[in-house]
């Protein structure tokens, strides 16, 4: 069984890392032309990730139904989800390019962005909005790919992708001259380059599968009520911890430049961690899914341990390298010294959040391969209103200190609702 959980987890955590690589990259290139150009990239970033974050049941629901469909060897069902899945990746994303002007709007009011930030984060999303087809597009085909237990993959395309980004985003900001707008442009590029090359591996590699399509299984309402019900408790869900995260940029952009230059660096940080444990949680979602289907109970459960064992184990070490390398880390994400010198009094939660943020990361990939999306949806409304309250005692008594003290409620209280279900056993 350990065996297995590696086999799946390194390739996610190596792949996982690297897409916080990319915003690393974007951040450094931005945090060394002003931190006016910082914080408009933090918050077009924050703005698609409401956007696209609400559409990651794509691929949760893909890989816990497809993962399930595995378990059984039912490869009608197994090849139909991804038809599925596919046929709501063009709805959405036909309906996110028709709608683009609004849903700009409204993210440039909900993240109070400032006059003299408006022309750079408008520049920004109008470009990186029309990689909106591919990134959904991958969404749907990672997610398969996680639930036939192959993590080769989406290793294989996320470290394509960034490369790509990577390359384009150095070239056209410092070969070209550009700012936001090159950063932007290299994203969309990438997201296309991305996606085709998902086509191609589909093809090459389960080419075997194509004859059990049907376009008529694939639009029979029954399967498709099923995964639009269970797509529509993880969008619920989704929709809270975007807002959650929408809300934390929006109150430290109040702040002031420079705290909001110093929340999104150090949210990086939440972001290298939770994309190394989301490793663990990906082979959860696949085995976990996979012993659900064929209703092996005593493997699902060792599966279950083990995956916490590991995740844990994980944990510790972004602990330890955030309280010994935390200021030396400061320092690649920006040169600004006064943006330093903030962020360093924030560091001590820094520490704090790998080892309280874990256990929800874990149980999330947990109740994807069950399929246990109305669970999800529950555990996090509930998480959400803690995480209010605590944001609004928080702010009013240590104003910066109390928007990451509420963060580490939301992710604890998670964690333990979902462990709460669980234990009740309930979903075996």
């Amino acid at each position: 069984m350990n065996k297995e959980i590696l086999r799946l987890a390194i390739p996610n955590i190596i792949s996982n890392i690297s897409v916080p690589l990319l915003s690393t990259v974007d951040t450094a290139l931005m945090g060394r032309m002003s931190a006016l150009h910082l914080g408009a990239v933090g918050i077009g970033a924050m703005i698609f990730n409401f956007i696209y974050w609400n559409f990651a049941f794509l691929r949760m629901g893909t890989t816990g139904m497809t993962a399930q469909a595995f378990g059984k060897q039912n490869k009608e069902q197994i090849v139909n989800t991804l038809g599925r899945a596919i046929l709501v990746v063009l709805l959405l994303a036909i309906a996110i390019l028709l709608l683009q002007k609004p849903l700009g709007e409204a993210g440039f009011v909900l993240m109070n962005v400032t006059a003299d930030q408006r022309h750079l984060v408008e520049t920004y999303f109008y470009i990186r909005i029309w990689a909106a087809p591919a990134t959904l597009g991958l969404y749907a085909i990672m997610g398969w790919f996680f639930g036939m237990q192959n993590a080769i993959y989406p290793l294989v395309l996320t470290i394509f992708i960034n490369i790509v980004n990577i390359v384009l985003s150095f070239l056209f900001v410092y070969q070209f001259k550009m700012d936001v707008d090159g950063v932007a442009w290299s994203t969309v590029i990438a997201q296309y380059a991305g996606c085709l090359l998902g086509f191609v591996l589909l093809f090459y590699k389960y080419k075997a599968y194509h004859k059990f399509m049907e376009r008529k299984a694939i639009l029979e309402w029954k399967m498709l009520k099923q995964f639009l019900v269970i797509n529509r408790d993880i969008f619920i869900r989704t929709i809270c911890l975007t807002l959650a995260f929408a809300i934390f940029y929006s109150r430290s952009a109040e702040a002031g430049a420079t705290l909001l230059a110093v929340n999104v660096i150090l949210l990086q940080f939440l972001n290298w961690m939770s994309y190394g444990v989301d490793g663990f949680a990906f082979a959860a979602e696949s085995l976990v899914g996979k012993y659900a289907g064929a209703k092996d109970t005593s493997r699902l459960r060792k599966a279950v341990n083990l995956s916490f064992f590991w995740g844990m184990g994980l944990a510790v070490g972004f602990s330890l390298l955030y309280g010994l390398g935390g200021n030396m880390l400061l320092h690649i994400f920006t040169d600004k010294q006064d943006v330093i010198d903030a962020a360093i009094t924030f560091l001590p939660w820094m520490i704090l959040l790998p080892l309280v943020g874990t256990p929800c990361y874990i149980w999330d990939g947990i109740f994807i391969g069950l399929t246990a999306s109305r669970e999800m949806r529950n555990t996090m409304l509930l998480s959400f209103v803690l995480y209010l309250v605590a944001l609004y005692i928080g702010e009013t008594t240590w104003i910066n200190h109390g928007l990451w003290v509420a963060l580490l409620v939301f992710l604890a209280a998670r964690g333990i609702f979902m462990w709460i279900i669980y234990r009740n056993r309930s979903l075996l």
